[in-house]
């Protein structure tokens, strides 16, 4: 495949989060496919430029970190388009083939009273109501009517995992700068 595929070499930002990847080109003046690592993927659309570095796996088309400038993202059926500025078809899209995107935590768009991005998440500590250490955040689960803190914790010299789910019925408190969630849980829930 000939492409003449010219991106800007980038430096990637101390802040910057991984919110998706390219799957494919779409169409044919140059639009390509996204997978959102979100099921709601507003960082996508507020960015006006993103993050790009090649694939870990499969043909590299380009190497290092890009900024690749967005025109249009959007929903589309069940998936995320977008367009971007130098793309112009096909060829330039599935030049973009696998590409990893990241965008600046910075320019997310700002959360409504209690509702937090999972990046925010991980790593806090959760403690429950008496002071007890539960564990670390150390990703979160997507079960489909809610979703699920995985933690991580220390016992008799072996990591172990809890898991608790993130609804208001046990979750009292998220202190983002104290770095602390407090829950309704006991150790041996």
């Amino acid at each position: 495949m000939a492409t003449n595929l010219t991106l800007a070499p980038a430096e990637l930002p101390a802040d910057a989060v991984e919110v998706g990847r390219i799957a494919d080109a779409w169409g044919i003046k140059g639009w390509f496919k996204v997978v959102p690592h979100s099921s709601n993927p507003e960082a996508l659309f507020s960015a006006k430029s993103w993050y790009l570095q090649p694939s870990e796996r499969g043909a590299k088309t380009f190497s290092g970190t890009v900024l690749l400038p967005i025109r249009q993202a959007k929903d589309h059926s069940d998936t995320v388009v977008a367009w971007a500025q130098g793309i112009d078809d096909r060829n330039g899209a599935e030049a973009l083939r696998g590409a990893r995107i990241f965008v600046p935590r910075s320019g997310f768009p700002t959360t409504a009273t209690d509702e937090y991005y999972w990046v925010d998440l991980i790593g806090l500590a959760v403690v429950n109501r008496e002071g007890l250490a539960l564990g670390t955040v150390r990703e979160l689960l997507s079960t489909g009517p809610q979703t699920v803190l995985v933690l991580e914790y220390e016992e008799a010299g072996k990591v172990q995992e809890r898991m608790i789910p993130f609804v208001a019925h046990f979750v009292d408190k998220v202190e983002l700068p104290e770095k602390r969630i407090t829950v309704d849980w006991q150790p041996d829930y």
